[in-house]
């Protein structure tokens, strides 16, 4: 089998994704950019989605999966009136209604909508549907059934309430969908409704403020780019640390259970450090560490 061409670059770069581009597409820029051989994220923001898009590249996709499942905050504004087939504005309108929530009557209706609730992903998702994506479904003509997924809400409030529409905040968990939110909440109001603009402003551990603007990746600024990175641990911030002995971090990166200095409860996921470098993400099983995934560094 031929191996991937590139470079050995490992690390995170925090993107402030523009509207107007996918996902994968902001991925594969950064890969091109930084000429890496290997890179993913941990996250999905919709094309017209602005903010942070976390970019893994080399060993620092093995975290990935722990910042999938990290609470997410979103800033984003609803326009009343009007139900789409997208449930954002880029959608065909298929109801209106000319009914207008006051702020009083959005507060409310937000309480049913935090905590652990059950939601429809929109028809336009990328959520499988006898193996076929829903949007590709809905792009044929198809209305795709998609059964109701549970999702915790940690927050959602008011920013601003006008006439026609609002500005909220969301805090959530892993799959959420803000356009489903837009959606049911315009329901729930009796005025119908749809995401009219939508920013990502932080995503576990990391801040859009701290993130590189999309204009900036290009292979001419490599270097600055690369000075960018930051370390795999930026991801592991909400597992315990441990500190592999010389011996423990060579049988760790061997694959077996290796020697740690310090405590946490038996059988907790942990991450091990030598030297300020990662090891491995791994079972703590007293003393040592079972490693699950090695960071071959």
């Amino acid at each position: 089998m031929a191996r991937k061409k590139g470079r050995d670059i490992s690390g995170w770069l925090i993107v402030d994704k523009p509207a107007g581009i996918g996902s994968t597409d902001v991925v594969g820029k950064v890969r091109w950019a930084l000429d890496a051989k290997k890179a993913g994220h941990a996250g999905t923001l919709d094309p017209d989605a602005t903010g942070i898009l976390a970019v893994a590249l080399g060993e620092a996709t093995k975290t990935v999966p722990l910042l999938t499942e990290a609470l997410k905050a979103y800033d984003f504004t609803v326009n009343w009136g009007a139900e789409t087939s997208t449930d954002d504005a880029s959608g065909e309108v298929l109801e209106t209604s000319a009914n207008r929530p006051d702020a009083d009557a959005i507060r409310a209706a937000l309480h049913g909508f935090t905590g652990d609730i059950m939601q429809i992903p929109p028809a336009f998702s990328a959520v499988r549907v006898d193996g076929e994506r829903a949007y590709d479904l809905a792009r044929e003509g198809e209305a795709p059934e998609l059964a109701a997924r549970p999702l915790y809400v940690d927050e959602l409030s008011l920013i601003e309430a006008r006439q026609d529409s609002a500005d909220l905040h969301m805090v959530c968990g892993k799959g959420g969908y803000v356009r489903s939110i837009a959606r049911d909440l315009g329901r729930e109001l009796g005025c119908l409704g749809h995401v009219a603009g939508l920013r990502r402003v932080w995503s576990g551990p990391f801040e859009v403020e701290d993130a590189v603007a999309f204009d900036l990746i290009d292979r001419e600024n490599q270097a600055e780019i690369e000075a960018r990175l930051l370390p795999i641990q930026s991801a592991l911030a909400e597992l315990p640390e441990l500190n592999a002995t010389e011996q423990g971090a060579i049988r760790i990166r061997n694959g077996n259970p290796g020697q740690v200095l310090g405590q946490a409860e038996f059988g907790d996921i942990v991450w091990v450090s030598h030297q300020g470098q990662a090891v491995c993400i791994g079972r703590y099983l007293g003393g040592e560490v079972q490693p699950e995934r090695v960071f071959n560094l």
